[in-house]
């Protein structure tokens, strides 16, 4: 991992490591020889129980933390439990999201709007990153240097936006995306070793994306596995101008 050449023993957070690209990490940075001690957050243990396993398998190497994101408190909890294991991280995945769930789709048109539905949005998918970069950054401001990545995606991106619909997860993304951009300029000052970047993964064949893969061309639709090895590859060539830009999968920058 050339980003963290040098460094003996690599300390991971995953934050939603329960399922899909998440959960994909976990078991790829485990096979890993120089990833020390990964912390992987969960919301609800009923629906982590691949992760649970994993966890018993790797008792020394995997510890769980329970954390809903869209509550602050826990937020700092969980990294008050961090604080207390390790004096330092070296790269947080922020993994969580969602496009759908229950009666919340994604709109078509104007008149499907519902502030509710919009505000669940930007719960997930905006706010829960920024304060986790909020209550992190004491673990981030050591003398290595690490990486804060978000999973995005392409549809966050306006100037890229030419089909329009899907307002509440368009603009969810596109909000995160601002958010990460401005934690970058601020980390550059109070943890300039520490790179800001976030990611689009491509359409995974994940839970998010089932309802809409029809239209997606096989050699589009990626594995969990492909795609958490193309992640961490970009992740790996970063450099130190690299920090506050929205990467796709190939490592190509998209437009804000």
């Amino acid at each position: 991992m050339l980003i963290f050449e040098g460094i003996e023993s690599i300390n991971v957070l995953v934050v939603g490591a329960s399922q899909g690209i998440g959960l994909g990490f976990v078991r790829h940075l485990l096979c890993k020889e120089r990833i020390g001690q990964i912390y992987a957050t969960y919301r609800d243990r009923q629906q982590s129980k691949d992760l649970s396993a994993l966890s018993a398998q790797y008792p020394d190497r995997l510890i769980l933390i329970s954390m809903d994101i869209t509550d602050e408190e826990q937020i700092a909890q969980g990294i008050a439990q961090l604080r207390c294991k390790i004096d330092k991280l070296h790269l947080v995945l922020y993994c969580v999201g969602f496009l759908h769930e229950g009666n919340i789709q994604p709109e078509k048109s104007l008149q499907q709007l519902r502030a509710d539905h919009l505000l669940r949005y930007f719960e997930v998918n905006s706010i829960g990153a920024v304060l986790l970069a909020k209550h992190v950054l004491p673990l981030l401001k050591h003398g290595d240097h690490s990486v804060f990545a978000s999973i995005s995606a392409k549809v966050g991106s306006i100037g890229d936006n030419q089909l329009g619909g899907w307002y509440g997860y368009r603009a969810s993304k596109a909000a995160l995306n601002m958010f990460m951009r401005t934690v970058a300029i601020e980390y550059s000052r109070k943890s300039p070793k520490t790179l800001v970047v976030v990611l689009h993964p491509g359409t995974t064949d994940t839970h998010l994306s089932q309802p809409f893969q029809r239209s997606v061309p096989s050699n589009k639709l990626f594995s969990v596995e492909q795609t958490v090895s193309q992640l961490l590859s970009v992740i790996e060539g970063l450099g130190s101008d690299d920090s506050g830009q929205f990467f796709s999968w190939d490592g190509s920058r998209l437009p804000w």
